[in-house]
């Protein structure tokens, strides 16, 4: 993550006096003097009384009484007065502050505090503010993140018409039915004589009897209609795959489980780190410690990263655990998703399985939570606030008295690094858990060297051969590219022209049609044919994307069954699960895909893994590409070879004497992880120091470019004159690596530093100048946004729109 044209400032923190320049309008900011003059005694607390939906963006003010003042923290369950009659109603605490928004002589004060420790809003409320604080954002955003059910469903019941009548009386009315005619209510009456109960919907449909003939008989004490809570179901085919299924652990595994569940046993919580390698079974370790929380009558949430993984990951939990296991997900539909939360709610899940919003899961009383592939990008938010799941994770086990376990084969440094300084206990699997399962033989394809032999294709000599080996041997393969669609950009290869988006600064790519598609905001065109620079005909895509791939490998091997699984292939619902379960069959002998074939997946007949162009990711302008090649190929070769059938890994690279590439073919997270610290370390980047990425956003560049320079300046002048130890640095303001999205410019300022606390203290020095400024943080820009903006000195900010948003210690590059 770089910027271009900055300005670098290091001396230490902080002064909150400066005269300062914001746009066109010159004015002094003396925050203490801007601040409310008020009674330094009183406290007042915003306090949300229904957590409803509905509700949430709405909260009233009351005087914290003195006797409560020592007592009451944020999230606590309280009783107040309301409305004009002042009854006593229940609320929960979203912040405590000493400025009142109101006349404080006609604020209420709180009764008295009803918290019950056990209540799953109380912990939820209290994440949201520390992540509101570490993270930055508004308080009613971080509360909508953890609150899992965003708006009211209807419940899902199933109806039973129940005969309420003895045989005798029962046949009285039937007559009385038949000599009045009243064909439809003698023909329930007979079906309810002989069945005495029947299904609602079978009723109406099948014996076409109307509701309003039901609710007649009901009112004539003739039957009932009972209702019964059904929940929707989340698991498909895992409803009838319920029961136990221990697999035995070798002897790592085993030294791992007993270790951790002796530990919790004795009441000591940890946050642990398994490194293990490759299909070296950190599934079934997991799954032993589970089983052994989940004995002691307490919750688990594990998260995984993608999507894709749900399918085979619940499988494996569901044949262990039965049907106290589910699972949440983006795809699941509101009402799948409703049920789930009130099961959960109710004890009814033990186990809850799911990417990074399942960590929000109300659970009573969570025991454990399981981050596998911790290393995963997608763990961190890329909406307000920007959360990682595995700090949060650990500060939710806090409030629970909870352990974390992370896991995965290619630790993020970040991860390996705390556990390096003791701060995470690290175990370490070092063989595969199938006794006969070796690590695959990895060869390197120079593609240098394929090109000055004549080979243009996208396919090695190597690989080529051996997929024809495989084949024949009617073993599977998997072909893997970090791309989606035709090509990466559409190009004149006379005078170098890109075609690009006319709404964002990114090139359109070629997708299967004739079409240009931008990936950032879906706008579409035509193909051209023509150069509109220079007018040559040598215009055209790149062509070397995963519909490119199933096209080559359809012309080489047309006898071959294919499956291709990338974005726009599974955007249906159901889809990641269809073509998986279907490789997993064996219905397909090549899979072609992005990233998430290469990400947990465990086939064992792919014998075969072929990394195409595997230095594409180096070639992005962000500090962490190195880690991210060197996990995308280890986890990538370790796809084949998994069961007792060898496996041999081809990466195609122009790159071959890189050290992330070299450490992957040696499966070296060790080595890897020795020589990029010593960058990381050099460069202050995290680990070893924290970065703070403040985003200012405008649909007009002179108003971005303006309050970005603005806001850098009181910045700087606070680190400048600032009394405390520690150093910080500033990078920009700049235009981000994607100067435009959807008519939307933007503009970064990095900070830097290794004391973290330094960076949170600037963040709410940036929050506090765009309260004063009312600069929101705001989903989009429409008018009501406007409403709140007033004041001489804020002209600017009211006509030119601002939006402020930060990320500490990002993880993808803006």
């Amino acid at each position: 993550m770089s910027c271009s044209n900055t300005n670098v400032t290091e001396t230490s923190y902080v002064n909150r006096k400066s005269k300062k320049c914001f746009g066109n309008n010159i004015f002094v900011i003396f925050l203490l003097k801007l601040r409310v003059v008020t009674d330094r005694q009183m406290k007042y607390a915003n306090i949300i009384v229904n957590i409803s939906h509905e509700s949430l963006d709405k909260y009233f003010q009351y005087v914290i009484p003195e006797r409560l003042r020592d007592e009451l923290s944020v999230g606590d369950y309280v009783s107040i007065p309301f409305g004009r009659g002042n009854r006593l109603i229940e609320g929960y605490v979203l912040e405590i502050t000493d400025k009142p928004e109101f006349d404080p002589a006609r604020l209420k004060e709180i009764a008295e505090i009803k918290t019950d420790s056990r209540l799953v809003e109380h912990k939820l409320i209290r994440l949201a503010y520390w992540m509101k604080q570490r993270y930055g954002s508004t308080m009613i955003t971080a509360l909508k993140t953890v609150l899992p059910i965003k708006k009211i469903i209807k419940e899902k019941e199933n109806r039973s018409i129940i005969l309420c009548m003895e045989d005798e009386a029962a046949y009285e009315r039937l007559e009385l039915y038949a000599r009045k005619h009243q064909t439809a209510r003698e023909r329930l009456m007979r079906e309810l004589i002989n069945e005495k109960q029947l299904d609602y919907r079978l009723v109406t449909t099948k014996l076409n009897i109307s509701t309003a003939t039901i609710n007649a008989m009901e009112k004539q004490e003739v039957l009932r209609v009972e209702k019964t809570r059904v929940y929707r179901n989340t698991t498909g085919e895992a409803e009838e795959s319920s029961g136990k299924n221990r697999i035995s652990l070798n002897g790592e595994q085993e030294k791992i489980a007993s270790e951790i569940i002796n530990e919790y046993s004795r009441g000591i919580r940890n946050t642990y780190l398994i490194h293990g390698i490759t299909g070296s079974g950190k599934t079934e370790v997991y799954m032993e410690i589970i089983d052994a929380v989940v004995r002691q009558g307490r919750q688990v949430i594990v998260l995984i990263p993608e999507i894709s993984l749900t399918y085979q990951t619940v499988m494996r939990f569901y044949k262990r655990f039965g049907d106290s296991v589910s699972t949440l997900h983006s795809r699941l539909s509101d009402g799948e998703k409703y049920d789930q939360f009130e099961r959960a709610k109710k004890g009814e899940i033990s186990v809850m399985i799911g990417p990074r919003s399942a960590l929000f899961t109300p659970f009573e009383d969570l025991g454990l939570i399981v981050i596998d592939e911790e290393h995963e990008s997608s763990y961190k938010s890329d909406s307000m606030p920007k959360y990682h799941a595995r700090e949060t994770a650990i500060e939710l086990a806090k409030l629970h008295g909870a352990s974390v376990i992370l896991g995965s084969a290619t630790p993020s440094m970040e991860a390996y690094y705390r556990a390096k300084k003791g701060d995470y206990k690290l175990y370490t699997l070092d063989r595969r858990a199938i006794s006969d399962a070796s690590l695959p033989t990895v060869h390197i394809a120079d593609l240098r060297e394929e090109l000055k032999n004549g080979n243009r294709t996208m396919f090695s000599t190597e690989l080529k051969t051996m997929m024809d080996e495989r084949l024949e041997k009617g073993e599977q393969i998997m072909l893997f590219l970090n791309r989606r669609g035709y090509a990466g950009f559409y190009s004149c290869r006379s005078c170098g022209f890109v075609l690009k988006c006319p709404h964002c600064d990114v090139s359109l790519s070629s997708h299967e049609g004739g079409r240009l598609k931008c990936h950032y905001c879906g706008y579409e065109r035509e193909e051209v044919k023509i150069c509109p620079e220079c007018g040559s005909s040598y215009i055209g895509g790149m062509r070397a994307g995963t519909q490119q791939i199933e096209e080559s490998v359809k012309k080489l091997f047309p006898h071959a069954s294919i499956l291709r699984m990338d974005a726009d292939t599974t955007s249906a619902k159901g889809s990641y699960d269809k073509i998986l379960s279907a490789f997993a069959n064996r219905e397909a002998d090549i899979l072609i895909g992005t990233q998430m074939i290469v990400k947990g997946h465990d086939f064992p007949y792919v014998t075969l893994m072929g990394i195409l162009i595997a230095d594409m990711s180096l070639n992005v302008g962000d500090y962490r590409a190195s880690e991210r090649t060197f996990q995308l190929l280890t986890q990538a070769a370790g796809r084949a070879g998994r069961a007792e059938l060898k496996g041999d890994v081809v990466i195609q690279t122009y790159k071959p004497e890189h050290y992330a590439i070299r450490a992957a073919s040696r499966q070296d997270y060790k080595g890897f992880y020795n020589e990029e610290i010593m960058y990381r370390e050099l460069m202050e980047y995290p680990p070893v120091g924290h970065m703070l990425a403040v985003m200012i956003e405008s649909r007009e560049e002179e108003a971005a470019d303006d309050y970005a320079k603005a806001l850098a300046e009181v910045l700087k002048s606070d680190i400048i004159n600032g009394l405390h130890s520690g150093k910080v640095r500033m990078i920009g303001p700049a235009d981000a690596t994607v100067k435009k999205i959807n008519d939307i410019y933007r503009k970064l300022i990095y900070l830097k530093s290794t004391d973290q606390e330094l960076l949170v203290a600037l963040k709410d020095r940036a929050e506090e100048l765009r309260d004063i400024n009312k600069i929101r943080i705001l989903p989009d820009y429409d008018d009501a946004a406007r409403q709140d903006i007033s004041g001489e000195a804020n002209s600017w900010a009211r006509d030119k729109r601002i939006r402020m948003t930060m990320d500490m210690d990002p993880v993808n590059g803006y």
